[in-house]
């Protein structure tokens, strides 16, 4: 599938008396930063003496850095709706599994194409995903502009050699194809699906392979109470450890959920370095359970947001999912203190980029990808300001987002595609869907 969506030449930009967040996640305001090719260049209070052309006027703007969301299933953008007030597993064998059994290269893309439309209107600059159709996911994100962790995910049920069957295959043909494309933009990762769609010598194997090739993993983890139990039942240990034993923790991991993991569960996440990733939203939606985020915030766990697919939760709102990230756990462990603004943040982008193996991403410093959103501070729910910090977690709306910028590339701005042709996709995404449901 060949690109239809012209990219426009890479924009050398300055901002002025403009308030950032920066590295530390500190309030700085009349600041000056530059942004060369992909990079942020300059950071100060004075004006510089080089010339970055085009100069934006920052004043009552907030300037920070672009979202990571580090669990998506992307194409499932066709399923938005459809599987409504049902548990998961009726929902996925009753709803989902059969609409994914008609999916195709081209309803895959333009599917993915509709969710990363949604991701750059919300501020989010890189997205983990796993699904399959890979290669149509990459050149989706290829043609919006954006960065992707892309994983085929692998559900498999007999012992047999990994990479004679066709996941397996694809697996390895994303990696050898799109890992690392467009100067790192597009990352691949392996994927097994979670502990109850796959057995022990597939999960061994592919954990081998992460390794030799130096690649994270994706997987989901504890998202369930029966999950977690019923893998108990199995194998005498949670998803947790049973994952671990067979050497998956041995690269880096970014697990989805983690919502009824044990306190030996969470030692092994901080030992091993790995990832959990919440989806406050999609879990509250299906009834999973609450993740317990202090829990691992005091064991120093690395924690990133992620929004699940809009099948399960049912927008990518970054924003509300930031909140919800804040609110649902003092609710639910009956502790106000608990998640702070600087916390929230930092899960929604320094976290995520960590999690996904892009450690020049995730801060606004000198020297990081030109990853960047402008917002709006002087929007009626944005004042007055004793606290930005507190009003960018808690009042912010997506209707103040001004600007999403992704390696210095200007994607979206004051409700404009630069990158992409929406009507042409919700026109796509319309006659793939509909197809789709005239096979069921």
């Amino acid at each position: 599938m060949q690109s239809i969506f012209l990219w426009e030449r890479i924009r050398d930009m300055l901002f002025k008396n403009i308030t950032i967040i920066d590295e530390n996640i500190d309030i700085r305001g009349n600041m000056y930063i530059g942004i060369k090719d992909d990079k942020i260049d300059y950071i100060s209070t004075e004006m510089p003496n080089k010339d970055y052309g085009q100069v934006y006027d920052g004043s009552g703007k907030v300037l920070m850095t672009a979202f990571f969301n580090c669990h998506a299933h992307s194409p499932m953008a066709l399923m938005r709706g459809y599987g409504e007030n049902m548990v998961l597993q009726d929902w996925l064998n009753k709803r989902i599994f059969p609409f994914e059994d008609h999916l195709d290269e081209n309803a895959t893309y333009w599917g993915t194409m509709l969710c990363l439309a949604e991701s750059i209107k919300f501020g989010i600059a890189s997205t983990s995903d796993m699904y399959m159709f890979c290669e149509d996911i990459a050149r989706a994100y290829l043609d919006v502009g954006c960065k992707g962790n892309i994983s085929r995910g692998i559900a498999a049920f007999k012992d047999e050699p990994l990479f004679e069957t066709y996941r397996g295959k694809e697996s390895m043909t994303l990696f050898e194809n799109w890992h690392n494309a467009e100067n790192g933009k597009i990352k691949v990762d392996m994927s097994i699906h979670a502990e109850y769609t796959s057995v022990p010598g597939i999960v061994r194997e592919l954990a081998d392979y992460a390794k030799k090739i130096g690649v994270g993993v994706q997987v989901h983890i504890s998202e369930t109470e029966k999950e977690h139990c019923e893998c108990i039942e199995r194998h005498g240990k949670t998803p947790t450890q049973y994952f671990a034993e067979l050497g998956l923790f041995d690269v880096p991991v970014q697990a989805a959920h983690g919502v009824w993991l044990t306190s030996e569960d969470i030692d092994i996440f901080k030992e091993k370095n790995a990832t959990v990733v919440c989806n406050i939203i999609s879990n509250l939606k299906l009834s999973s359970g609450v993740c317990n985020i202090p829990a691992l915030l005091n064991k120093g766990v690395n924690i990133a947001l992620g929004t699940d697919s809009v099948a399960s939760n049912n927008n990518l709102n970054f924003f509300e999912e930031i909140k919800m990230f804040s609110l649902v756990p003092k609710m639910h462990f009956k502790d106000p203190t608990v998640i702070t603004p600087k916390q929230a943040i930092y899960a929604a982008t320094t976290a995520g980029a960590k999690a996904q193996g892009r450690e020049d991403c995730g801060k606004l410093a000198v020297g990081y990808k030109a990853d960047l959103i402008v917002v709006d501070a002087c929007s009626a729910n944005m004042q007055p300001i004793h606290n930005l910090l507190n009003n960018v977690v808690y009042s912010i709306a997506p209707t103040d987002l001004i600007m999403t910028i992704v390696d210095g590339k200007v994607l979206y701005e004051k409700g404009e595609y630069k990158t992409l042709d929406i009507e042409r996709i919700t026109f796509e995404v319309d006659k793939a869907t509909k197809d789709i449901l005239n096979k069921l």
